[in-house]
């Protein structure tokens, strides 16, 4: 099997990556600098906004997972190029390409996208793939952690010096990024358990995790016993204005994210689990978040 991927050089797309090396998959991806080597990959330059680079990536492809967008940005105009009109184009150089399936990588925050111009962007995407007359399966991760990560890497690093500031209430999911990546390749046959289906993972644990449990667990996995501190949506606003001056394009927490951050139900819904006979999670999170600590000790960053 040869499939078309986005977003190769991400989070994501490495796990991804990584996992279709095991299964023998081979891999045709879209990069805008020079990548390593890597068997079973074929890099293609380019971008979501070059059509004549989505062509020659789609070019033999039975599928095309589209994991590529913009997560995190001070401009809301990024989000849309990104998110929407990037969804749109390989849209249509999938149809070009007469490539017929499409599995896209979404956000849980789709599901609410008067919280944020991000959830907005990706609720605005899933419009697009579902109007596509493409063979199309839609996954919406929640909070997703793993080797690599940046984003939660902070609460990592923070946990190791005692401290952990996190939303003072509500309940989150998680999935660990092999586990996402495993379940991204399980969808590209399609079939009538997933095709014209949106579903939304996570690692197994009924209504997920508290902030504090989370935040608990985390400073478990660093070998911390931490301080969790809740924090209210008018000091995460400083905080983001903060952040924003100091390190600016290159922010953390921004206020977009502050918006969705603090909304108190991100569990992912019982009526949009994937089918047990297709996929099921295996990493436990707090094991899983122990592994990633350990990664991140190897790597220097801890």
């Amino acid at each position: 099997m040869t499939i078309a991927l986005t977003g190769g050089t991400g989070f994501v797309g490495q796990a991804l990556l990584d996992r279709a090396a095991i299964e023998g998959i081979d891999v045709r991806a879209l990069a805008r600098r020079p990548q390593p080597d890597r068997p079973g990959v074929t890099w293609f330059a380019g971008d979501l906004g070059s059509p004549k680079a989505l062509a020659r990536m789609m070019r033999g492809s039975e599928a095309v997972v589209h994991v590529a967008g913009v997560v995190n940005t001070p401009d809301p105009a990024q989000f849309e190029s990104g998110n929407v009109t990037g969804t749109l184009n390989v849209i249509e150089a999938a149809i070009r390409a007469g490539v017929p399936r499409l599995v896209f990588v979404s956000s849980l925050s789709a599901r609410e996208p008067e919280l944020s111009m991000y959830g907005a962007s990706k609720a605005r995407a899933e419009k697009l793939v579902k109007a596509s007359g493409l063979d199309w399966t839609i996954v919406r991760p929640p909070a997703i952690y793993g080797p690599r990560d940046e984003d939660m890497f902070q609460l990592f690093w923070m946990a190791k010096w005692g401290v952990v500031p996190v939303p003072v209430e509500g309940r989150v999911s998680m999935i660990h990024v092999d586990d996402l990546a495993r379940l991204l390749l399980a969808l590209i046959p399609g079939g009538e358990d997933v095709t014209h289906k949106v579903f939304e993972p996570d690692d197994g644990k009924p209504q997920g995790w508290t902030h504090d449990e989370m935040a608990r667990a985390i400073g478990w996995a660093v070998g911390k016993r931490v301080r969790v501190i809740g924090l209210r949506k008018g000091l995460m606003q400083r905080a983001a204005k903060a952040d924003m001056t100091v390190r600016r394009e290159n922010a953390r927490l921004t206020l977009d994210r502050v918006g969705y951050m603090m909304h108190p139900d991100w569990v992912v819904s019982t009526g949009a689990r994937v089918p047990g006979t297709v996929w099921q999670p295996r990493i436990e999170s707090r094991e899983g978040l122990r592994s990633t600590a350990l990664w991140y000790r190897a790597n220097g960053k801890l």
